[in-house]
């Protein structure tokens, strides 16, 4: 890259905590202050050929600071940007580049070929980081992005053209009102005629279903079983001849503003349920696909006739069609909703609530109506490898939902170490970009070629790892392999790590029953690191080892449960073999040996 640094290394801006951990997180993405320390666009560009490789480039703008920092001021308005940049650097995988270009402007870069992820695709990425409120206690903000994106060499053949470029396109893309995105496009005027946002834009959305501008887009749903593909999540997507591709929650506000709500929801259906026989007719029959019902349609007394008519027209069964709704229609008082509900799940469709959590549903209304299953936003799956707080919510949910006899999907699965967390605490099925981006009909047929995604992943499942798994911990790499060579020998499935983070993401991906971790290391304490296992891996045997005899620490290790046994080094081969088959056998004696079912 001609940068002397690799990417995926990470510089942390002022915003970032100066340990740049991200609460024990390690970034995905880099984030410089553009044209200070760090790769410079120009550097990230010759890296580029412009002929087998083009880089997109996003100029994103927070949107709203001006509003909070008037109404709440400017301590509210710089931890809000705090979250922000910790959201944006979680979402940019580690082959793109983010810079910080101001207060609340951010400048991202990836470079693909054709067939790779695009700034289209990024774009994507960072807006459903956002789908979550941002909150700053005791506020929760509704924060969007603005996006502009521009392309070399295709927009321009330099670092400051393209820089322009995007920075134009994003002025256009906040004309529309926030949360817009744009791609360049050369020397377009501003015409309020072709404003999403506007108020009297009915016509417009009329005219984007005829001229076939509304589009699906489908991402897989996987089951945690085998990793097989059992579903496709539908998702809407406008693609607009001046703004580019606007998603849902960029376009369903003015649409419901048009009184088009029911029309839209009605030819969302459609679209699926067509896209459905569309795969019978491919041979693929075990897929099913899931749609959004707005409440529009739901409350309306036609509902059940005009989706039953729909099956019957293209031939395809209730079974087929996933319904999924939201928390803010389940509290809609309409005397419809509930019998349309149960109405449709009659048909043998699947009812899925597709946002718990997110908007207040109590639990004494989610108990009232027929649901089949809860989807797990993305916002409750950060940080659950490493976190006890949001491992123990994500637990709660899994463990509610099949109490309540429905299954469970996590949405927005982005890493191993997260889908190896979810296998373990028997989550039914996973949707999110570790699988794929969300596609357009036709370009998904290849991937549901395929039937499974990630085998690799899959067959080395839980239940097919060695009974007696250990974790090593060390920062010194010459005691992780010493530990290694000494306890190899009784046959224990060994797995090895030099950094807190990287122990994180083998716990989560892994049935560990015994951990030994050095004490002192430099991210974190042996006793503080045993005492987040401990919460997050409760059935774990944890073992402490340090070159220290400080009794204030072992006595605080043992006290708190956060360590079985506090071993000193330099250790003595024969008892600390020992140690670690006691550690085991008082695993077996508890009934967890084995793999967990």
């Amino acid at each position: 890259m001609g940068t002397g640094q690799p990417r995926g290394t990470v510089a942390v801006s002022s915003l970032l905590p100066a340990d740049g951990t991200m609460g024990g997180k390690s970034p995905q993405a880099e984030i410089y202050r553009l044209g200070a320390s760090g790769p410079s666009l120009n550097s990230v560009l010759a890296s580029v050929d412009g002929i087998t490789r083009r880089l997109a480039l996003l100029h994103i703008d927070v949107d709203g600071i001006g509003t909070i920092n008037a109404t709440l001021g400017e301590n509210i308005v710089e931890q809000a940007l705090r979250v922000a940049a910790r959201r944006l650097v979680q979402a940019v995988p580690g082959e793109a580049w983010l810079w910080r270009l101001g207060s609340e402007e951010f400048v991202a870069a990836i470079a693909y070929r054709d067939g790779d992820s695009d700034g289209e695709t990024l774009a994507e990425r960072l807006r459903e980081a956002f789908d979550a409120p941002v909150q700053v206690p005791p506020f929760v903000l509704d924060v969007t992005l603005s996006i502009g994106i521009a392309v070399y060499p295709d927009h321009a053949h330099d670092a400051a053209a393209l820089l322009v470029a995007a920075e134009q396109t994003l002025r256009r893309a906040k004309r529309s009102g926030p949360g817009g995105q744009a791609i360049y496009v050369p020397d377009v005027p501003l015409d309020p005629a072709n404003d999403p946002g506007r108020e009297h834009s009915g016509h417009r959305f009329v005219d984007a279903i005829a001229q076939s501008e509304f589009r699906l887009y489908y991402q897989p749903v996987v089951s945690a079983q085998d990793g097989s593909i059992v579903a496709c999540s539908s998702l809407l997507r406008w693609h607009n001849t001046q703004e580019g591709v606007l998603r849902a929650n960029r376009i369903l506000p003015a649409v419901e503003r048009a009184g088009l709500a029911g029309a839209v929801g009605l030819w969302t259906i459609e679209t699926a349920i067509g896209q459905v026989q569309r795969w019978r007719g491919m041979g693929i029959d075990y897929l099913n696909a899931s749609v959004p019902l707005e409440g529009a349609l739901l409350s309306r007394g036609e509902c059940l006739d005009l989706i039953g008519e729909l099956l019957h027209r293209y031939d395809v069964a209730g079974a087929a069609i996933e319904f999924e709704v939201s928390e803010s229609v389940l509290t809609l008082d309409a005397p419809h909703v509930a019998a349309n509900l149960a109405g449709l799940r009659a048909m043998g469709a699947v009812l899925t609530l597709g946002d718990f959590g997110m908007r207040g549903l109590s639990l004494s209304t989610l108990a009232q109506f027929p649901l089949d299953r809860l989807k797990i936003d993305r916002s409750f799956l950060r940080n659950i490898t490493t976190n006890p707080r949001s491992a123990a919510l994500v637990r709660g949910i899994i463990a509610m939902g099949h109490q309540l006899g429905m299954t469970l999907v996590a949405k927005g699965v982005e890493t191993d170490a997260e889908l190896g967390f979810l296998r373990r605490n028997h989550c039914d099925f996973f949707q999110g970009y570790l699988f794929s981006p969300p596609l357009p009909g036709t370009d998904i047929d290849e991937l549901l070629r395929q039937r499974f995604l990630l085998p690799h992943v899959f067959q080395d499942s839980v239940s097919m790892q060695p009974t007696r798994t250990l974790l090593l911990l060390d920062d010194e790499e010459n005691v992780l392999r010493s530990l290694v060579r000494l306890l190899r020998r009784d046959g224990y499935r060994l797995l090895a790590a030099n950094s807190v983070s990287e122990a994180f993401d083998l716990l989560a991906r892994n049935d560990v029953q015994v951990v030994l971790s050095d004490q002192r290391m430099p991210d974190m304490s042996g006793t503080e690191f045993l005492a987040r296992v401990r919460d997050l891996y409760p059935d774990t045997v944890r073992l402490a080892l340090s070159g220290y005899t400080d009794l204030e620490t072992i006595s605080q290790a043992i006290n708190q449960d956060a360590a079985y046994r506090f071993l000193i080094k330099p250790w003595d081969d024969a008892d600390l073999r020992e140690h670690v088959r006691a550690a085991f056998r008082l695993v077996e004696q508890r009934g967890n040996g084995g793999h967990r079912e």
